[in-house]
């Protein structure tokens, strides 16, 4: 592996592919013949990470998981939901050891994060509803509340 940066190793990511592993979408106003007249909708997104190694060395399979809900702001009733689990294999060597897992659930889920936007476009515009642009996810914030979770449990386990 090359050496640059005074000893450092140089950091190889790469793609190896993108898949989706598991997609739902249920329009729940087509089903009750809600009046498009009185909705006003709500949206809330939700989003979880799972990263695991491989069998083969320096490969990584990481998911991210979103769960978009649509409810109606005036009375409370589900519009839509989309949850979509979207996955990558990842090439990656040169981290160091301890910085291996924020990097697997910081790095690589922003690589694979304009993929899966386009998909929750696409599946809301073709569910009948406005093609839903979902802001950007701050995956460092995340990966921080995570951390912060983990912590709180173990300190309250001990």
């Amino acid at each position: 592996m090359a050496e640059e940066n005074g000893g450092a190793p140089q950091v190889r990511m790469s793609v190896l592919a993108q898949f989706v592993r598991d997609m739902s979408f249920e329009n729940v106003v087509a089903q009750k013949s809600i009046s498009g007249t009185d909705v006003q909708p709500d949206i809330q997104v939700a989003v979880s990470l799972d990263a695991r190694k491989r069998r083969v060395e320096h490969q990584f399979e990481i998911v991210t998981k979103y769960k978009v809900t649509s409810k109606n702001k005036a009375n409370g009733d589900m519009l839509f939901l989309l949850e979509v689990d979207y996955g990558g294999v990842f090439h990656v060597e040169g981290v160091p050891e301890d910085q291996m897992h924020p990097f697997l659930l910081i790095e690589c889920p922003r690589m694979l994060f304009p993929f899966v936007r386009r998909i929750i476009s696409d599946v809301t515009r073709d569910g009948g509803f406005p093609p839903l642009n979902i802001d950007t996810v701050d995956f460092l914030a995340l990966y921080r509340q995570k951390m912060a979770r983990r912590a709180q449990a173990q300190a309250v386990a001990n």
